[in-house]
C-alpha cells in the first residue's frame, strides 16, 4: 500500500511559513524588504496590537501589474532571480519567492498595487492561501499590503507569541535594520495610530541620530577602509557610550543585515582594555564584497552568511576599528589616575552616591601595617568587622569576638565590591551590588503594591531626549515609574522632563542617566515572563543599586547588611546571583594546607 503523497500547497506554505514567518516582526521585515527592492523612496509601516491585528506596509515603488499581483502569492514566484547562477550574484533583499506565499497561508492579506502608467490598481484579498477577491480599484502608484490577524488559522502558533510590548520591540528592531541600511529612503512607523518614527531621507549619521537620539552624535567615530577584497565603512561609538545590552550592534553585507558572532568578536577585541567585561560597544558597519565571495543561502531568514575569506575579513575588521579608535586618540592606558577613572562615594546614607576621582595610592601605607611581624599571636588585636543585622534568618549571627579570638569592630570593604563580615563558623562575603539590588527590588515591589512614594523635586528639572523606540517604551511604563516616586512627564515628540526622583533615592546629579539605565534594563527584561510591577521593580533596582567600584562608608555597609537580612529572600539578587557566600573556618584552614 502506497503511503507517500504530495502535500497540498496550503500545507506546504504553512510549513514554509514556520521557517520564514516566526513572529509579526518577520512579516515587517519581508514586506519592507520587498518595498526596498521595488525602488521605493518612501515607506510607511502601520501596526496595530503589536502586529497581531494588523501589519500594513505602504510604499511608492514601481508597483505590480495585474498578472504579477496574482502570481506573487505563488510559492517560489520571484522577480529577483531567473536562473541558478543568479544565486551567486544577489544584491536584492528577497530572492526565494517564499515570503508572500508563506504570509498568505497564515493570515488574511489585502494587496493594492498600481504600476506607473496604469489608470487602475489591482485589489487582491487572500485568506489561508485561498483567493477570496480580485478586482480593479483606485489607489496611488506603488503598493499597499495589509496583513490582518496573523496566525488566525494556526492558533498554536498565535498562542506562542509574546506580549504586545515584546513583539513591538522586535518590530522596532527590524525597522531599525532597514532604516539604517537605507538612510536615503524616507520611513514612517506607526503603532495604534501613534507615530513612533518619521524619518526623512538623510545621510547615515543623521539617520543614526534620528533613531538613537542626539546624545549619540558626539560619540560617533567614523570607520572607513578599503582593500581589493572588501570595503568597510560606517560608525563605531566611543567606549563611554557602551551599554550592557548587545542591541545596538549592526553588520550589513551589501546592505543586507547579518548576524555574525565571529565578526562581533573582532569588533569587541578591538575595544580590548577600553570596556568593562559586561559592556558592549555600539557599531553600525557596512561591508561591500563581491557577491561571488559570499553565500547568503544559509538560512531562509537570510541573516546568516558565509565568507570565502572569513579569517581575512576578521583581521581587516579588527584592524579597521582599532585604527579608527587610534585616530581619535581613544587608546587604553594603565594610568588610571591620569585617566580620571570615576568611582562613586558615600555622601551620607544608603543610596546617596556622587562621582569622585579615585586615588588608589592615597593610603598605601595602611595596607602594610602590622606586616613587620609575620606571625601574629592568638591574642594580637587584629581588627575584624562586626555587624548586628536586624534579622539573621538561617545564618549564623555575627559575633563581637570570633572563634579565633579576634576583636570584632566593623565590616570591611574588599576590592570596592565585597563586604567582609565575621561569623561564628568563619566569615561571610557579601556582594554589595547583588545585595543592594535585592534590597531595592523588594522595596519597589512593596511600594508598587501599596502606596505612592514621596518625590524629591529637583531645583532645575532635567531634559532627556530618547530614540523613538525608547520613548515608546518609557511612555508605556511611565505610570508605574512615577508611582515609585519619579516625576517624569512627556514634553512632546521623544523628549521628557525629569522634575524629581524618589525621595529615598539620590543618584548623584545625573537623573537622565538613571532613566537611560532603567530603559536598558527594561529592554533586557522584556522577554522574561514577569508582570509589569516585577519588570519595573527589577529594572529600577538594577539601575539604581550601588555598583562594583563604589566606595562605601562603614555606615552604608552596615545599612546594606541590616536591610539585606530583613529581606524575604536575601540569598539571591533579582537576577539570580548569590548575594553572599560563607567561608567556613575548616575550609579556610585547608586552603593554607594544600
Amino acid at each position: 500500500m502506497d503511503i507517500i503523497q504530495l502535500l497540498p500547497d496550503a500545507i506546504a506554505n504553512q510549513i514554509a511559513a514556520g521557517e520564514v514567518i516566526q513572529r509579526p516582526a518577520s512579516v515587517v521585515k519581508e514586506l519592507m524588504e520587498n518595498a526596498v527592492d521595488a525602488g521605493a523612496t518612501w515607506i510607511q509601516v502601520l501596526i496595530r496590537q503589536a502586529g497581531k491585528q494588523l501589519i500594513q506596509v505602504v510604499d511608492n515603488g514601481k508597483g505590480m501589474s495585474e498578472t504579477d499581483a496574482r502570481l506573487c502569492f505563488e510559492r517560489h514566484a520571484t522577480s529577483k532571480i531567473k536562473q541558478a547562477e543568479d544565486l551567486f550574484h544577489i544584491r536584492t533583499k528577497g530572492f526565494r519567492g517564499e515570503a508572500l506565499a508563506s504570509i498568505a497561508s497564515v493570515a488574511q492579506v489585502e494587496l493594492r498595487t498600481r504600476p506607473a502608467g496604469e489608470d487602475l490598481a489591482t485589489l487582491i484579498q487572500i485568506a489561508a492561501s485561498k483567493v477570496e477577491k480580485q478586482e480593479y480599484c483606485q489607489a496611488p502608484e506603488g503598493t499597499s499590503l495589509a496583513v490582518k490577524n496573523l496566525f488566525f488559522n494556526v492558533p498554536a502558533r498565535r498562542n506562542f507569541l509574546k506580549s504586545d510590548p515584546v513583539e513591538m520591540r522586535h518590530i522596532v528592531e527590524e525597522f531599525h535594520r532597514i532604516a539604517i541600511a537605507h538612510p536615503q529612503i524616507g520611513l514612517e512607523l506607526f503603532h495604534q495610530e501613534e507615530a513612533i518614527y518619521r524619518l526623512p531621507a538623510q545621510n547615515l549619521r543623521q539617520r543614526l541620530v534620528a533613531l538613537f537620539g542626539k546624545a549619540i552624535n558626539e560619540k560617533l567615530v567614523p570607520v572607513e577602509e578599503e582593500t581589493n577584497i572588501v570595503r568597510m565603512q560606517g560608525f563605531i561609538a566611543k567606549p563611554d557610550y557602551a551599554k550592557k545590552s548587545r542591541g545596538e550592534q549592526y553588520f550589513f553585507v551589501n546592505q543586507r543585515f547579518i548576524k555574525s558572532p565571529y565578526l562581533n568578536h573582532a569588533v569587541k577585541s578591538a575595544y580590548e582594555q577600553l570596556l568593562p567585561e559586561d559592556h558592549y560597544p555600539f557599531y553600525t558597519l557596512f561591508l561591500e564584497i563581491d557577491p561571488e565571495r559570499i553565500d547568503v543561502n544559509v538560512h531562509p531568514t537570510k541573516t546568516e552568511i558565509k565568507f570565502q575569506e572569513e579569517r581575512l575579513i576578521y583581521n581587516l575588521l579588527k584592524a579597521s576599528v582599532k585604527h579608527a579608535l587610534g585616530q581619535f586618540q581613544i587608546v587604553p592606558t594603565l594610568d588610571f589616575e591620569a585617566e580620571g577613572i570615576q568611582h562613586q562615594h558615600q555622601t551620607g546614607r544608603l543610596g546617596q552616591y556622587a562621582p569622585v576621582r579615585e586615588q588608589p595610592s592615597a593610603n598605601w601605607r595602611q595596607l602594610y601595617e602590622g606586616l613587620d611581624n609575620p606571625l601574629h599571636r592568638k591574642d594580637d588585636p587584629i581588627p575584624v568587622p562586626i555587624i548586628r543585622p536586624s534579622k539573621a534568618n538561617d545564618l549564623d549571627a555575627p559575633i563581637e569576638t570570633s572563634e579565633w579570638g579576634w576583636e570584632a569592630k566593623e565590616p570591611v570593604q574588599i576590592l570596592l565590591a565585597y563586604i567582609l563580615v565575621p561569623i561564628k563558623s568563619g566569615m561571610m562575603l557579601i556582594d554589595q551590588q547583588a545585595a543592594h539590588e535585592r534590597i531595592l527590588y523588594e522595596q519597589y515591589l512593596d511600594q508598587l503594591s501599596t502606596a505612592e512614594v514621596p518625590t524629591q523635586r529637583a531645583l532645575f528639572p532635567a531634559t532627556i531626549e530618547l530614540s523613538g523606540g525608547d520613548a515608546h517604551l518609557l511612555k508605556e511604563f511611565l505610570p508605574k515609574i512615577n508611582q515609585l516616586g519619579f516625576e517624569v512627564e512627556e514634553f512632546g515628540g521623544n523628549t521628557f522632563i525629569i522634575h524629581g526622583l524618589p525621595a529615598q533615592l539620590h543618584y548623584g546629579d545625573e537623573p537622565s542617566r538613571l532613566i537611560e539605565q532603567l530603559l536598558e534594563e527594561l529592554k533586557q527584561n522584556r522577554d522574561l515572563k514577569l508582570d509589569v510591577n516585577e519588570q519595573v521593580a527589577r529594572s529600577l533596582a538594577v539601575s539604581a543599586a550601588c555598583k562594583r567600584g563604589t566606595r562605601l562608608s562603614t555606615l552604608e555597609m552596615q545599612e546594606i547588611i541590616d536591610h539585606l537580612f530583613a529581606c524575604e529572600l536575601p540569598f539571591k539578587s533579582p537576577a539570580g546571583r548569590n548575594s553572599f557566600i560563607t567561608l567556613e573556618k575548616n575550609k579556610l584552614e585547608r586552603l593554607f594546607l594544600s
